[in-house]
């Protein structure tokens, strides 16, 4: 078996030069650096990869941990993050806590033990503060507040209850039904903060109806992996709330009222508004072009792998004795950090959070507004 002293006996060059190169560490001069990969690729040197993250200190692993898969919204996000730790060397290993049950625990002891080189959390699993603060290693959360030190990215959610409550106010709703998650995950009373930022865009929606003097009702369908919790919820909303001339969900939920609607002979959008809120491929199949609020997969994706590299860089910094200037970005990565009780709405947990622009996609699924053509008269 061809070893590092074999490629540096046919270089000539120290055996430790073969290790600087190997290892990407320390100057090597150029034409030394040619002569040990030309050497490998003769003798068909293939690195150790265990030894070389042994001496790197690194595994170039990274666990993402999602509620489920079979959810199209993180079926989505998970394959961009893995593109975009990808583009910097980093591996991914998927943990879908929902099809796993004790999948969570044993990434955090992964990456506790170093097995790992950090993780991201965008699981729904409830844990106090102190377990993920007390990790000590890089964690970057999506979608919600797990503790102080902890970075979050999530989409601006604000923004994106705003564009609804402006498509539907202006195309003049009279009542709005939504459909969503467990609404435990909401603040309790105004001013009490949530770990959940996604519930900021049915809040802020609800604050704007509110303020019109539109009604508007909430329908729970369950956590977010009991995809049958929304078909149930959907039912229930044709079936409970006459009057109904506007439904808000998530893909899922917006596609199965499509079908819904389709059932019972509703026109949509003359009689029926549907607004879909992810922008997942999804939005496509329900059988006519929804309109959605489309979060950027691509640009939350690189904004959780830059923020996961500099919590690895300054870990590595720290190691090494060397480091480098606190809340400093290699990255210039573009995202708006918004203070933890912005714009009026209930705050989170004292955390800042880097948002990502979400943008409204006009589909054949609402009305145009009040004033311009539209397919509701």
């Amino acid at each position: 078996m061809t070893g590092m002293r074999d490629v540096a006996a046919k270089a000539g060059v120290a055996l430790s030069t073969v290790s600087l190169v190997v290892n990407g560490t320390g100057y090597v001069s150029r034409s030394a650096r040619e002569k040990v990969l030309a050497a490998m690729k003769e003798l068909d040197y293939v690195p150790n990869e265990l030894a070389r993250n042994l001496h790197r200190n690194r595994t170039d692993l990274i666990g993402v941990i999602v509620p489920t898969i079979r959810h199209p919204f993180f079926a989505t996000l998970t394959a961009a993050i893995q593109n975009r730790l990808a583009d910097r060397g980093l591996r991914t290993l998927l943990c879908s806590t929902t099809d796993a049950e004790q999948g969570e625990a044993e990434y955090v002891d992964m990456l506790r033990r170093r097995m790992m080189d950090g993780i991201v959390v965008a699981s729904h699993t409830d844990h106090d503060v102190a377990y993920w603060t007390s990790i000590g290693r890089p964690v970057v959360a999506f979608d919600r507040v797990l503790g102080q030190g902890i970075p979050t990215v999530a989409s601006d959610h604000e923004q994106g209850g705003n564009l609804v409550a402006d498509l539907l106010l202006g195309s003049g709703a009279r009542h709005v039904v939504m459909v969503g998650g467990p609404r435990r995950q909401f603040p309790d009373a105004p001013g009490v903060p949530t770990s959940y930022p996604t519930v900021r865009y049915h809040m802020t929606l609800e604050e704007r109806l509110r303020k019109a003097g539109v009604r508007y009702d909430y329908l729970e369908a369950g956590e977010v992996w009991d995809l049958d919790g929304y078909r149930t919820a959907v039912t229930r909303a044709f079936d409970a709330t006459p009057g109904m001339d506007a439904l808000v969900s998530s893909d899922i939920g917006a596609a199965l009222a499509v079908q819904e609607a389709f059932r019972r002979g509703v026109a949509v959008p003359r009689d029926l508004q549907i607004v879909a809120y992810d922008g997942t491929y999804l939005s496509d199949l329900s059988g006519m072009h929804l309109t959605a609020v489309r979060q950027d997969f691509a640009g939350l994706a690189a904004l959780i792998a830059t923020r996961l590299q500099e919590r690895i860089d300054a870990g590595d910094s720290k190691d090494s004795g060397a480091g480098r200037r606190r809340g400093s970005s290699a990255s210039g990565m573009p995202g708006r950090r918004i203070a933890p009780a912005a714009r009026g709405i209930p705050p989170l947990t004292g955390v800042p959070i880097d948002t990502v622009p979400v943008r409204l996609r006009i589909g054949d699924s609402t009305c145009a507004p009040a004033g311009g053509r539209s397919d509701c008269d």
